[in-house]
């Protein structure tokens, strides 16, 4: 541009920079204006022609003169370097602010909540979080903001603008302190240690957020129902729960969750990604989550404990289930027969006893359930797995349930008895049970002939009549039968297996009916030495 004279060739190159990619046009007469009291003069109806970027950082600006108060950053030189670390910096005051980073020194301090800064704007951005105010609002949404620099990284969304780029795996970032956070990922790097339990944490603000476990501090409530949080995150995903809000969306089955973390984890259902590796055993889980509460398997570590009763668990949302143990809490109610639930998991579970929905199919027979357990107890009959053994008598069982019954064989402690007849029992539910052959009481009736039953699962094996149903199948002549019994009796015509022996003449029989018809040859004679 003639007639102006530069003295820094760095001053000249922005000063190119600014009137070279930044031109504006009068509307009325197409004029373009370059100097800048004409374009004072004409600011009400001029119109930007492209984007306001600065060329050396790539920052984009709705104003010109927010530009070149940007671009001075670049011209100012850095002449100021720090002794311990050699980071230039452009100003003693920026040195100073930088020197506490070292010396660990805070001066400023919120006079609310006592929380200390190494920067007086820091400071000023913080006590926006108690006042409330977010003076930083976006044109585009309208959502506001107590930082510019969260404004900054939100108008990215809607640009789609991701600048800052992974150089190991590609993955790009809006922000350039999420890409710091995400290189640690491949750096294995945890600089943030927890002075009080040692926990490590690749992130700074997972570091606070763990510190509020040991002090107990919730700061953030819930305007709706008053439940506190340690986290900001924790509390925006609880608001979803009362406005129903479930923003992210699978672009592939079209499926919606209320956390972003949550569509991440979902989508590698359809891509068959996990990412997370065991050190021990090599297993890999497609969920960080699930990953760190399989390593406590190799650990035996429990690290949760009531505070009750002393009981440890792996995980802490099984100590907050077992803390309704004491509460008697059940927060949890159906809609359709107001049954009360202390998990959310059994009030899903029982909601599909009303829609019959069995949404966990067997990929080998295609057999339906209700539920997951359910499901992977159902594939040990395929493969003939018992994983639970009993520590007593070395007996191998499919299910946890079968063990804990198998266990209470073992034990001579009977902590339940009857009334009437004084028997005993190990669990209430068997004495429960037990008393309707006194009582007469049979509370489980059939909806379609009215027939009562005094144990569900006499009730769930009666249905089968009226339906037909024939879920048990030998797998030798797939002969199909409606009782497990009856399947496990079947069998042993194929393996000639006869494991009920008379005490009196040791002959052996296939089915324990055959037994008691035998004994009648004997005059019910039985040896129980």
């Amino acid at each position: 541009m003639p007639g102006l004279a530069f003295d820094e060739e760095n001053k000249l190159s922005i000063h190119s920079h600014v009137n070279s990619k930044h031109s504006y046009e009068y509307e009325a007469s197409q004029k373009t204006f370059i100097d800048e009291s004409k374009l004072k003069q004409n600011l009400s109806i001029l119109k930007s022609v492209e984007p306001y970027a600065c060329k050396i950082c790539n920052n984009v600006f709705t104003e010109l003169s927010k530009l070149r108060l940007h671009l001075l950053i670049h011209e100012k030189p850095k002449t100021h370097y720090c002794e311990i670390c050699n980071k230039a910096l452009a100003g003693g005051g920026s040195l100073k602010a930088h020197l506490r980073i070292h010396n660990n020194e805070k001066p400023y301090k919120c006079v609310v909540c006592g929380k200390a800064f190494r920067v007086k704007c820091t400071l000023q951005s913080h006590l926006r979080t108690h006042t409330k105010e977010k003076p930083f609002t976006c044109e585009v949404c309208g959502k506001a903001f107590t930082v510019k620099g969260s404004l900054k990284a939100h108008l990215r969304i809607h640009k789609n603008e991701k600048p800052y780029k992974c150089d190991v795996c590609g993955k790009a970032f809006r922000v350039n302190c999420t890409l710091q956070s995400h290189l640690r990922t491949h750096t294995k790097e945890k600089p943030f240690t927890c002075e009080i339990c040692g926990k490590a944490f690749t992130v700074k603000g997972t570091l606070t957020v763990h510190l509020r476990i040991h002090t107990k501090e919730k700061p953030y409530i819930c305007e709706f129902c008053g439940k506190a949080f340690i986290g900001k995150n924790g509390l925006k995903s609880h608001l979803r729960t009362h406005t129903k809000e479930k923003p992210y969306t699978c672009e592939v089955c079209e499926k919606s969750f209320k956390q972003n973390g949550h569509l991440r984890t979902h989508l590698r259902l359809h891509t068959k990604e996990k990412p997370y590796t065991c050190e021990v055993c090599g297993n890999k889980f497609a969920e960080r989550a699930t990953l760190t509460i399989h390593s406590l398997t190799h650990t035996k570590e429990k690290p949760y404990a009531c505070e009750i009763c002393s009981k440890t668990f792996r995980q802490r949302h099984h100590l907050k289930i077992h803390s309704n143990v004491h509460t008697g809490e059940k927060p949890y109610s159906c809609n359709i027969c107001n049954k009360r639930f202390s998990q959310k998991s059994h009030l899903n579970q029982h909601f599909r006893t009303h829609t019959g929905e069995k949404p966990y199919t067997c990929d080998i027979c295609h057999k339906e359930f209700s539920q997951k357990c359910h499901l992977n107890e159902h594939y040990r009959t395929h493969s003939s797995e018992r994983p639970y053994s009993c520590d007593k008598c070395g007996k191998d069982f499919a299910t946890k349930g079968s063990l804990n019954y198998h266990y209470g064989l073992h034990s001579s402690e009977n902590f339940f008895s009857c009334d009437v007849c004084g028997k005993s029992f190990s669990k209430k539910c068997s004495l429960n049970t037990h008393f309707r052959t006194h009582t007469g009481e049979k509370p489980y009736s059939c909806e379609l002939c009215k027939k009562d039953f005094a144990h569900k699962w006499h009730l769930k094996q009666h249905y089968r009549i009226h339906t037909n149903e024939r879920p048990y199948s030998c797998d030798v002549c797939n002969k199909d039968f409606s009782h497990k019994f009856s399947l496990n009796e079947h069998y042993r015509m194929h393996t000639n297996e006869k494991p009920y022996s008379c005490d009196v003449c040791k002959k052996e029989f296939s089915r324990k009916s055959y037994l008691d018809q035998h004994y009648r040859t004997h005059g019910n004679k039985r040896s129980f030495s």
